[in-house]
């Protein structure tokens, strides 16, 4: 015995239709995401340098120049190598900061601010 009411069930294709609603908004969630990092986003022109666990043994540095990404982790050991010293900097009390090179001529704290 069949009741009236039993003929205004749902169709089983609008549990489809309703799924098939939920994977459109987070495809669209997605593609923000992708498109608001700048890392993963490939149509941005900039270079983008991250650097993740700043200071830490874990430490990331992730560069990407183009399409280009290069990532660089962390050793933990010192870095050691031979060089000389190529001058001075000084922080003045404004907070920026003055680069002296070493044996210039005429070159002094005095001389204003290099970039």
């Amino acid at each position: 015995m069949k009741l009236l009411h039993e003929a205004d069930t749902e169709d089983p294709i609008l549990s489809v239709v309703n799924l098939i609603d939920v994977f459109l908004v987070i495809i669209a969630a997605l593609l923000i995401v992708v498109a608001k990092n700048p890392l993963l986003n490939t149509f941005s022109k900039q270079d983008v340098t991250v650097i993740t666990d700043a200071g830490k043994p874990t430490m990331e540095v992730l560069v990407k120049k183009g399409e280009k990404i290069e990532r660089y982790k962390s050793t933990g050991n010192i870095g050691q190598g031979e060089g000389a010293k190529a001058g001075t900097a000084y922080r003045m009390k404004d907070g920026s900061i003055i680069y002296v090179p070493e044996g210039g001529a005429g070159a002094g704290a005095e001389g204003g601010q290099r970039d």
